[in-house]
């Protein structure tokens, strides 16, 4: 039988999934489960709220909020109504917010009272504004304890009632496949973050086919995905698990022997770290071998081979596998499949799935690269975004002949396999000779003490640029810098090897990803 593509719009997916697995559980937190139906029935509750506020086709909501069953609420309302939600970085500081504010024109901006690991929400919004409010923004809501100068959820609520649900359903009848449903902003450099609107097709589809290409879910599964949800490694799988009427499964406070507990005590099929400072924390954790987790078949994380492979080791009950993607190609392209080989799944981060496309080129000159030769990964399909908001400049460079630029250094093997290489720009150049950060990165993670290893270029008088190591031991393990370079001879090129050695306990953080221009800030402001 021929396959065939089917999906719809990211509020009909709902619909579709709480007619179809109406009782099941839909979202589990620690202390808090919902079926789908109830997620249906909260989501048209806060949409009427939406509309009764004027919020309709083509507004731009924000959401700033942990982890939590109300996020995801709002999220959905929003697509009712033909809004386009805006999933705002919780961990953003009073410029950093100002800005996204402004720059994403939000109407309707959602928080709650709780004081997560990230801030107070409703101080952190106070600072924002206190130069000014963005002309857009007309709403602030507040879950919890009222806060002058927002409304309460309550009161928010309330209005709504007066609004029929039949009126939502029209609005959601009319919500195009190509309206944007979320934007996400990325972020990784010294600019401003740039803003992705991804469309109802871009997110539906690309969970759909998450699933039914690489994941084979059920309605038994229970998929703890414990990223932020301002994140596309929360957003797509819970789209995953939509399609499946699988239990998606998250929380609040990201504590390794919590979600030691919480996969235990929930039987947890898929585990979905995907960062190695979230699953090294919890490999490293005492609570680790008491741990039942016999029902986990797959877990998923990003990193260097060698790290996979303990990280396998770790979970042999489970099969590990890795993915490839940025958020402007709707979270991820390629996953590997869960009967390519062991070292398959160490080296490559699997296919593209089903209509999506990566091919390899000269950053330079933009010509095809051979099979197995690196180059800049470009990506093309349904999964890549229109373009950034309000950037057209950014756009023009990022696209050529379709194919989105991504900035990523990689190669397509024979097979069609995508192997990552880090950031084209991740590339150090000591004395005229190309050093990939990622190919120490990967060696120093070997050493039985390293926790985290993150390498980046710093000025050298000799050689131009030399490579300096920053290094998170594994519990504050004694460990020196000559111990470092010492392990590195004889393993790598002598040129490879860092100069500097740097060792932190904690790591300067966007949303998942390590900063690295912050590291190469504090090592020039220490080195002046």
């Amino acid at each position: 039988m021929q396959s065939f593509t089917e999906f719809t719009t990211l509020g009909d997916l709902l619909i579709k999934s709480a007619a179809k697995f109406g009782p099941n559980p839909a979202i589990v937190f620690p202390d808090q489960t919902i079926s789908y139906e109830d997620l249906k029935q909260r989501a048209y509750q806060r949409a009427r709220a939406l509309v009764a506020h004027d919020i309709g086709p083509g507004s731009h909501i924000g959401i700033l909020m942990a982890n939590c069953s109300e996020y995801i609420e709002y999220l959905f309302a929003a697509q009712f109504v033909g809004a386009m939600a805006v999933p705002i970085n919780a961990r953003y500081k009073a410029p950093e917010l100002a800005y996204i504010l402004a720059n994403a024109d939000i109407e309707l901006l959602i928080t709650h009272d709780a004081i997560s690991e990230y801030a107070n929400f409703g101080q952190l919004i106070d600072d924002a504004l206190v130069e000014g409010t963005p002309e857009k923004l007309n709403h602030l809501v507040m879950l919890g304890e009222k806060r002058k100068g927002f409304i309460s959820d309550d009161a928010f609520l309330i209005k709504g009632k007066e609004i029929e649900t039949k009126i939502v359903d029209e609005m959601r009848s009319q919500v195009s496949l190509r309206y944007p449903a979320i934007m996400m902003y990325t972020s990784g450099t010294t600019a401003h973050p740039k803003g992705c609107p991804l469309n109802h097709e871009v997110l539906v589809r690309n969970g759909i086919n998450m699933n039914k290409s690489r994941y084979f879910l059920d309605e038994s599964d229970r998929f703890w995905a414990p990223l932020p949800m301002f994140h596309m490694a929360a957003i797509l799988p819970l789209i995953c698990c939509m399609d499946a009427g699988a239990a998606f499964l998250s929380m609040l406070h990201l504590e390794p022997e919590l979600s030691l507990k919480m996969m235990e005590k929930e039987k947890v099929t898929v585990a979905f770290p995907s960062f190695p400072t979230i699953t090294m924390e919890m490999i490293n954790h005492s609570y680790f071998p008491k741990a039942d987790l016999s029902s986990l078949k797959r877990i998923n994380n990003v990193a260097p081979p060698e790290l996979l492979r303990n990280f396998q080791e770790a979970f042999p009950q489970a099969v590990q596998t890795g993915a490839y993607g940025l958020t402007e190609a709707g979270g991820v392209i390629a996953y590997n499949h869960p009967e390519d080989s062991l070292e398959k799944r160490l080296n490559t981060c699997g296919k593209p799935m089903p209509g999506l496309s990566a091919k390899i080129i000269d950053s330079e000159t933009l010509e095809e690269k051979k099979c197995g030769e690196k180059g800049e990964i470009i990506l093309k399909g349904y999964s890549v975004f229109d373009g950034y908001y309000k950037a057209p400049e950014k756009n023009e460079e990022s696209f050529i002949d379709g194919w989105f630029r991504t900035g990523d250094l990689g190669l397509i093997d024979s097979e069609g396999h995508i192997e990552f290489h880090g950031r084209i720009k991740d590339m150090l150049k000591v004395g005229g000779e190309n050093v990939a950060a990622i190919e120490i990165e990967s060696l120093l993670s070997t050493h039985p003490a390293v926790n985290i290893a993150q390498v980046i270029g710093v000025h050298d008088e000799r050689l131009f640029e030399v490579a300096c190591a920053y290094i998170e031991p594994i519990d504050g393990a004694p460990i020196s810098e000559k111990e470092i370079i010492d392990f590195c001879k004889g393993k790598i090129a002598s040129f490879k090897i860092p100069r500097h050695v740097r060792f932190v306990a904690e790591w300067p953080m966007s949303s998942t990803k390590i900063q690295k221009y912050v590291l190469r800030e504090w090592f020039d402001k220490e080195t002046k």
